[in-house]
């Protein structure tokens, strides 16, 4: 096991910040940072904090993952097969516990901006898949690539041509 940071406090970790000006629906602007992983089980431990504005991009879990919110609150907005849409909100304190293959979500901070620790699992090595604007065109992000990423100091997420 990896351990990038001992601690989750939001002024010792070292953070990423992501925007997408391509993306017209949301305001792709977040920050992420990397606590620690383990390539040999598909295990990495991050942090996810969003401004008041601020949205990730559209993705699905394929890992299994837990949530917790530790500051703010995290929305969601949910594509459901049947082509609704659900919302979600989670407070300061919640925890979730999501199975692998998770629906395709939009995710932002509450009117105060969030921060939540994701824990993730994938025994195959898949982390997320991300969608366009459209919820097409689908791209995955492994484990290996997202640490490689990391350890190259460059985004995790954007399509790699």
């Amino acid at each position: 096991m990896t351990i990038i940071s001992q601690s989750f406090d939001p002024s010792v970790v070292t953070w990423r910040h992501v925007t997408d000006p391509k993306s017209k629906d949301v305001n792709v602007d977040f920050e992420y940072s990397l606590l620690g992983y383990d390539l040999d089980t598909g295990r990495l431990d991050m942090l996810l904090r969003y401004g008041s504005l601020g949205h990730c991009r559209r993705h699905r879990h394929v890992a299994s993952t837990l949530t917790m919110v530790l500051e703010g609150e995290q929305y969601l907005t949910e594509w459901q097969k049947d082509g609704s849409k659900k919302t979600v909100c989670r407070k300061k304190g919640d925890y979730a516990l999501a199975a692998p293959d998770a629906l395709p979500h939009d995710e932002r901070g509450g009117e105060e901006g969030g921060m939540v620790l994701l824990s993730m699992t994938a025994p195959d090595g898949i982390l997320f898949e991300y969608f366009d604007e459209n919820m097409e065109n689908g791209w995955t992000l492994s484990i290996d690539q997202f640490v490689e990423n990391w350890n190259d100091g460059a985004i995790h997420g954007f399509k790699q041509d």
